[in-house]
């Protein structure tokens, strides 16, 4: 399965590829999309055009976005949240599922704590994917949500099976 992780940004969304086959993860590709524009809406058409390009060119099968936390700062939290809209709308208009993970939830995943620095997450990605080369923190954060959902597909796969076998046997 081919999963897309989006860490999403006003600015700078970043965005992550990887593919699960059984056991094994592999680095497809990473970049960030960076919005364009002097309002808010060309930001947020440009983030829209640069997102549904990279869903064009690699294909992923589900999709996973972080989810926003609420700062201080409430406008930009509502910034930070429309952006974080066209990261759920373009994975909706290819059709595919969209997982969404709190940020903490992430770094337990992949780092062990969920507490865990930037730099920290982006140490881990780098051991889970190590050919991959890293467009950034923000694409590093993107492989850390795509990680995560592929880590949770897994787990969801063998509980699916599990149930499967549970209900044979009754």
């Amino acid at each position: 399965m081919r999963v897309i992780g989006i860490d999403p940004g006003l600015r700078r969304t970043g965005w992550g590829v990887v593919d699960m086959e059984g056991a094994g993860l592999a680095h497809v590709a990473n970049g960030v999309c960076v919005s364009e524009g002097d309002s808010l809406a060309l930001r947020l058409r440009s983030l829209h055009d640069a997102l549904t390009r990279v869903f064009a060119a690699w294909h992923p099968e589900a999709a996973a976005v972080e989810q926003t936390f609420v700062n201080k700062d409430a406008a930009g939290t509502l910034k930070l949240g429309q952006a974080r809209g066209i990261a759920l709308l373009v994975p909706a208009l290819f059709g595919l599922p969209v997982a969404e993970y709190a940020p903490n939830a992430v770094k337990k995943v992949v780092v062990g704590v969920g507490h865990a620095e930037k730099h920290q997450v982006a140490h881990m990605v780098r051991l889970q994917l190590p050919t991959a080369a890293i467009a950034g923190p923000d694409a590093a954060d993107a492989l850390a949500i795509a990680l995560c959902h592929a880590h949770h597909a897994r787990f969801a796969g063998r509980l699916d099976a599990a149930i499967a076998r549970a209900e044979g046997l009754a």
